[in-house]
């Protein structure tokens, strides 16, 4: 009997950890499933060929158990030769209507008249502290699309030219969900998801000075002098206190704080070193442009979207176990201009986000330069953060976090493409290169479809899901639906704009 009753405990207490481990990240998500995504998640489950497996997953929210394996960033040596030479499975079934690029769309007009990019823009261009063991480097769109093939419905789409940013949007005729699923089976680690030819060139001397600020939770916000943080073209800025006092931002300009610059192992120098060149004027430099798109909001209020795409996502670990990868992987950070004057920057993570003001973002530069924003790109999910350090998310106890540390400097300014798009555009339109890059492609940009696979069913090795976390997941959206033309830094009503870095780390991500 008592044999039974510490069976029946040990269950029972096993039946509650399951349960609380699976609701925590629902009731934790900032953006609460739909009925449709409800739905989706029912057939997702119909997807096991198992009855055993889809039970265990309704029931107890264990799917995909028998999966299970180690999930290492760089390929297992032990991996089937097999496997990855054969690695994707295609529906033999195409839709009969090939993708081809509209050539009227792709006509430049000579005669249009095209804006540049504002100085202050660059002068504020953030840096970036890549993770220093990262495995997953900045992409280029353009080579991304050379590795995909387009689907929608998970059928292959006809081509009559290769995919190419000029055409991508094209996919968009189709009625259906859009993927643009690899041409290899990730886990084989190809090297184009690596893109370890864009480590950036590495900063060799000098320029070591940060201006960090990190200030108290309980820091009051500057007095404001205009409604900068509630603005677009339908609601312009208002004065709200003495308007011959000097916009917050430009008073709070400090002498920058002695740090000691970012370690490069000798491997890292030498793969930045094989790629480019070394002059003094290319530190930072990577191969992989970044995309910068620039939102006029009105009232002399620019919104200054810095774009990084990465071909892949390496989900974090639980307990050993790894969650939420994904290929192709969108993230950017946002930094709103008053009259040329930076007010304050949004930094991208995962679903959700965190919106500082600019008085207590870290930055970096000498007293003869404008001081410049750092961002903190997280291992493998490539989230970022406003200072270095761990960054739990969803899971308490720091089950789940992100890791920033100062690894190898990024600089963004120095290779990117760059646009203005206006959001009250007809749809399809809106989006025009600057002067500095008249024949940038567009097509891309209008793209509605997911820029990675579609999320892997149970019937796929691949694939498991415990406690309401997928190992893989969809492939995201582009920039243009990150809500370019909001009003506020931020997109949501859960993200506010914090004034001090001690304060962001009270939260996480949903907060």
């Amino acid at each position: 009997m008592y044999y039974f009753r510490r069976v029946a405990i040990a269950l029972a207490v096993f039946i509650f950890l399951v349960v609380i481990l699976t609701s925590l990240p629902s009731a934790l998500n900032p953006v609460p499933p739909s009925k449709e995504k409800i739905e989706a998640d029912r057939q997702w489950i119909n997807t096991s060929p198992s009855w055993l497996d889809r039970q265990a997953c309704r029931w107890v929210g264990l799917c995909g158990l028998m999966h299970l394996k180690p999930d290492p960033p760089a390929r297992l040596a032990s991996a089937r030769e097999d496997a990855c030479e054969d690695s994707v499975r295609r529906r033999s079934a195409s839709y009969p209507n090939a993708v081809s690029a509209d050539r009227e769309l792709r006509k430049r007009d000579a005669m249009r008249h095209l804006k540049s990019i504002p100085g202050y823009v660059l002068d504020y261009a953030p840096f970036v502290h890549l993770y220093s063991e990262e495995f997953f480097w900045p992409s280029d769109i353009d080579d991304h699309v050379k590795h995909v093939m387009p689907y929608v419905n998970d059928i292959l789409v006809n081509q009559t030219e290769p995919l190419s940013l000029s055409n991508l949007n094209q996919l968009d005729s189709h009625t259906g969900f859009s993927t643009l699923k690899s041409n290899d089976n990730v886990e084989c680690r190809p090297d184009w998801l690596h893109s370890t030819a864009n480590l950036p060139v590495p900063f060799e001397d000098g320029n070591d000075d940060y201006d960090v600020d990190v200030g108290t939770p309980e820091r009051r916000p500057l007095e404001e002098d205009t409604t900068w943080f509630d603005v677009d073209k339908d609601h312009p800025l208002r004065r709200i206190s003495n308007p011959k006092k000097l916009p917050a931002g430009k008073a709070d300009f400090r002498l920058p704080s002695r740090r000691t610059r970012a370690y490069l192992s000798r491997e890292q120098r030498q793969i930045a070193a094989r790629t480019v060149q070394n002059k003094p004027d290319d530190e930072g430099y990577s191969q992989a442009p970044a995309t910068l798109i620039l939102v006029d909001k009105g009232s002399d209020i620019v919104d200054a979207f810095w774009f990084f795409f990465y071909s892949y996502n390496l989900g974090q670990t639980v307990l050993g176990t790894r969650y939420g990868n994904h290929v192709g992987d969108w993230e950017h950070a946002m930094i709103r201009f008053e009259s040329g004057v930076p007010r304050a920057m949004y930094f991208s993570e995962h679903e959700g986000g965190q919106a500082y003001a600019w008085r207590a973002v870290e930055k970096r530069g000498n007293a003869t330069q404008p001081q410049r924003p750092v961002i903190y790109s997280a291992v493998g999910s490539h989230a970022m953060y406003a200072m270095p350090g761990n960054h739990p998310y969803v899971l308490p106890f720091e089950m789940l976090k992100d890791i920033t540390d100062r690894g190898p400097l990024w600089d963004p300014s120095k290779n990117f493409r760059s646009y203005w798009f206006d959001y009250s555009a007809a749809e399809g339109e809106g989006l025009e290169p600057t002067q500095e890059n008249p024949n940038a492609p567009t097509g891309w940009f209008h793209f509605k479809g997911r820029w990675g696979d579609k999320l892997y069913g149970l019937d796929d090795r691949r694939q498991w899901r415990l406690f309401g976390q997928y190992h893989y997941v969809t492939g995201p959206q582009g920039p243009k639906f990150k809500n370019l033309g909001r009003r506020k830094v931020c997109p949501s009503s859960r993200c506010r704009i914090l004034h001090s870095i001690a304060e962001g780390r009270k939260g996480s991500w949903h907060s």
